[in-house]
């Protein structure tokens, strides 16, 4: 049995993160294409979007994920819970592989090492989020919760 907290009681309070941080994906995404229209899709010049490095690619690819944390966050069943753990490895290993390629041609979304420290710090957050959001039925997050306090099931 996964040792995932059911109907958490601040589940509430971390979807609410993960919305939050959805919003500035967003927000930071159409900022960036509004910024960096006319210029290469993956121009590596300096153009700074709310603090972070951006190009036009990344822009479009944070309008993306923007809107699809957001679709997770609002929703009201097990979705969010996949989303934000799929999301959370997204940008994890995204950071990951721009810091390896960071001062190389390779560094086609632009990042600088504070784009890949946000990166990693939404990425914790979402994993977070998707461990403590999961829903179902009160029987079974009664049964999770005697497991986990030793008792029979």
């Amino acid at each position: 049995m996964a040792h995932i907290p059911v109907n958490h009681p601040a589940r509430p309070l971390f979807r609410a993160f993960a919305g939050l941080i959805g919003l500035y994906v967003l927000v930071f995404g159409v900022v960036g294409v509004a910024v960096t229209w006319g210029e290469p899709l993956f121009d590596r010049g300096d153009h700074q979007v709310l603090g972070l490095r951006a190009n036009l690619a990344f822009a479009l690819v944070s309008v993306v994920f923007g809107m699809i944390i957001l679709v997770g966050a609002v929703h009201r069943g097990n979705l969010g819970h996949y989303l934000n753990l799929t999301v959370g490895v997204v940008f994890m290993v995204t950071a990951l592989a721009m810091m390896t390629v960071l001062q190389t041609e390779l560094n086609f979304l632009n990042f600088s090492m504070s784009t890949v420290i946000v990166s990693m710090l939404f990425g914790l957050t979402f994993l977070a989020t998707g461990l403590y959001d999961k829903v179902g039925p009160v029987e079974h997050a009664e049964s999770v919760d005697r497991v986990r306090r030793g008792q029979a099931a």
